[in-house]
């Protein structure tokens, strides 16, 4: 029987319905690798989500967020971010990467692989013009949930996270407390919105009294040495 479990393909365990946000909150230090192609950059954002979360909204996300951070950590304008992501999603929207992926696009009734991976990347527009229009009437006293989603689901997380970060590009700690004070999945809405202040701001953005208290610190910063040698 064991045997059997190990001879599984592991995309008989990815979960092909669920676009939860753990897709794309994980996901930001692929963002951070130097020296990776968009190639393999997407094609691994895609894959760390599918081996949990494999509806294709959940692998859209996951790169997108990828994305987001690879371009702010390059020095991409924090406000034409947004139509970056657009051009993006439209540019990969019937991309399926299958060296990859697989065939786990065989798992959801979808004819194509094409029109599996479509409708994940569609559903990221949607929000991503929710996002353009709340940016439009932004209010710091308003629940960012209220504009783009709770962020329980993959999509959203990215969308409220970025509202979060652009309402305040230069200040990452208020951008940080305001996510966390939100009425929806506020742990994973400032996972990202952090992430997203981190990429644009570096590490000197957060208060030494945070930095120096993060578990595992040693290794995270041998691990970040390693990344830009």
């Amino acid at each position: 029987e064991l045997l059997a479990d190990e001879e599984r393909d592991w995309r008989d365990a990815s979960q092909v319905h669920s676009k939860g946000c753990g897709a794309n909150m994980r996901v930001a230090p692929l963002g951070l690798v130097p020296h990776l192609d968009d190639e393999v950059r997407s094609g691994a954002a895609q894959l760390q989500s599918a081996l949990t979360h494999g509806h294709p909204t959940a692998l859209a996300a996951g790169d997108l967020t990828a994305y987001a951070v690879r371009l702010l950590a390059r020095g991409a304008e924090p406000m034409g971010l947004v139509g970056q992501l657009r051009s993006y999603a439209l540019e990969n929207r019937t991309r399926y990467r299958e060296t990859w992926l697989g065939d786990l696009w065989t798992r959801s009734q979808d004819p194509s692989p094409e029109h599996f991976i479509a409708r994940g990347w569609d559903e990221c527009l949607a929000v991503l013009e929710r996002l353009e229009a709340a940016l439009k009437h932004a209010n710091a006293e308003t629940d960012p949930c209220l504009a783009t989603g709770e962020g329980w689901i993959a999509e959203e997380a990215l969308a409220t996270g970025l509202l979060c970060f652009l309402q305040f590009v230069d200040e990452p700690v208020t951008a940080l407390r305001r996510a966390a004070c939100t009425s929806g999945d506020s742990d994973s809405i400032a996972c990202l919105a952090g992430a997203f202040a981190g990429a644009h701001l570096g590490a000197d953005a957060w208060p030494a009294a945070w930095t120096e208290r993060i578990e595992y610190r040693g290794e995270l910063l041998a691990f970040g040495a390693l990344w830009d040698a």
